[in-house]
């Protein structure tokens, strides 16, 4: 078995504050990957250099803690959990599965919770219409949050808990989940549960075959389009 594994931490310096960037390019099966950042304008990744992380049976956990940190991911095999933590405000994150691969994204778990205002998550998985027995949990507590989802293939199993504060669409959470693709006899299923008010919905269902979406919302000023379809 061959891995390569580069990790480059970088530590900058001001009179306003700190900050970790981590690069990582990870080949080879059955990697366990635990990382923990604590403080402001932290990365993990970026547009132009690596998180790309390539193999099976892979389990990795991130835990950031302060405001303005970013990641920028990509996945490329499949069997793998992950579970991504995020404490504080405006951070931004980008996850990437089965970018060009061919390995499919195949049983896949994706865990991630936020506590804060103003985060950003944008998830696509499947880009060929192939993600198989995709799991992804959402939770969410805090206003003017962003999550945008794409993911395409079959038996995608997707839960949204979102819990905010919010009154009115000004501070409310925005969420766009979008799940198409081939589907199976099982299709797919959305479960949403919102507490707060002033969110916007915008979900997008499509495949073979049973596909469900359950949702509860408690609070004023919702703001909900579903479009199912076969």
């Amino acid at each position: 078995m061959k891995k390569l594994l580069y990790i480059i931490p970088f530590l900058l310096t001001s009179t306003v504050a700190l900050a970790n960037d981590i690069y990582i390019t990870q080949v080879g099966d059955s990697l366990d990957l635990d990382i923990v950042q604590d403080g402001t304008d932290n990365a993990i990744g970026n547009s132009t250099t690596d998180m790309i992380i390539k193999g099976d049976d892979m389990t990795f956990s991130i835990t950031q803690q302060g405001d303005s940190n970013t990641i920028s991911a990509i996945i490329k095999g499949n069997t793998y959990t992950g579970t991504w933590s995020f404490i504080g405000n405006s951070n931004t994150v980008s996850l990437l599965c089965d970018s060009t691969s061919g390995t499919n994204c195949e049983n896949v778990t994706a865990n991630i919770t936020t506590n804060g205002d103003s985060n950003a998550f944008v998830i696509t998985a499947g880009e060929s219409n192939d993600a198989e027995n995709l799991v992804a949990n959402f939770t969410i507590d805090g206003d003017g949050n962003t999550i945008n989802t794409d993911i395409d293939g079959t038996s995608v199993a997707l839960t949204l808990v979102s819990d905010n504060s919010a009154s009115t669409a000004a501070t409310g959470n925005t969420f766009t989940i979008d799940v198409d693709g081939n589907g199976d006899i099982n299709g797919h299923t959305i479960n949403i549960d919102v507490t707060g008010g002033g969110s916007t919905y915008d979900i997008t269902q499509s495949g073979l075959g049973d596909n469900t979406i359950e949702a509860t919302f408690s609070g004023d000023g919702q703001d909900v389009d579903i479009t199912q379809s076969d």
